[in-house]
């Protein structure tokens, strides 16, 4: 076991309201093989906001949106699927069942989510593909990133840190992305990269392996 790789290392989860789906998880991974049974067992239909004319809203019984939060014409919601207080989905936005947001976060126009988390004041806010991935606390995705959550070859998603390799179980695995981390333009993620908390990626960049707390992939 490599301790870099657990969620605490990652993610700050004091103020998150989702908390409890990290619980007992030694890989920062594992949350993703439970979010669907996490999201069944929620109260879920709950919106309390009011949704604009053009907004589609799939299994409207299956998705809660918190206070304050901004839906803008053209998004697509599909549940289940929670999104948190004060965040803004912009137009154009599509979110795939099994995504939970959590506050102030952005969704910005033409990115897709699909069955990932996301941690207080997350951001993907133009043209982001967010696939099967868990995107820290003030993490930010610059324009264009994708995060690739398949392999090649359809193998199982491993993850190599300081020449071990860990088996994450999962067929789809995008990107751990840690708190505050900053990825620039156009950046791809392989399955199972993981970059850890305050790591920053240049623009442009094919991401793949781990980059180390604070670290520069320039």
């Amino acid at each position: 076991m490599s301790s870099l790789l657990n969620p605490n290392s990652l993610f700050s989860l004091e103020s998150y309201a989702h908390a409890a789906l990290f619980e007992g998880c030694t890989y920062a991974w594992e949350p993703l093989g439970k979010l669907l049974n996490y999201l069944a067992i929620q109260k879920l239909g709950i919106i309390d906001v009011v949704i604009p004319h053009g907004v589609i809203l799939v299994d409207r019984d299956q998705i809660s949106i918190g206070a304050g939060t901004v839906i803008e014409p053209g998004v697509l919601i599909q549940g289940p699927c929670i999104i948190g207080k004060d965040c803004v989905i912009r137009h154009g936005a599509y979110i795939r069942g099994g995504a939970l947001i959590g506050d102030h976060c952005v969704i910005g126009h033409d990115t897709e989510v699909k069955h990932s988390i996301f941690l207080n004041h997350a951001s993907a806010p133009h043209f982001n593909y967010v696939g099967d991935s868990i995107v820290g606390n003030n993490a930010n995705l610059g324009a264009g990133v994708k995060c690739a959550n398949v392999r090649l070859d359809r193998r199982e998603v491993t993850i190599k840190l300081d020449g071990e390799i860990f088996e994450t179980g999962l067929k789809k695995c995008g990107a751990l992305i840690g708190d505050g981390a900053q990825l620039g333009c156009n950046c791809v993620t392989n399955p199972g990269t993981v970059i850890a908390k305050q790591g920053v990626c240049f623009p442009c960049k094919n991401v793949g392996g781990y980059i180390a707390e604070q670290g520069i992939l320039s």
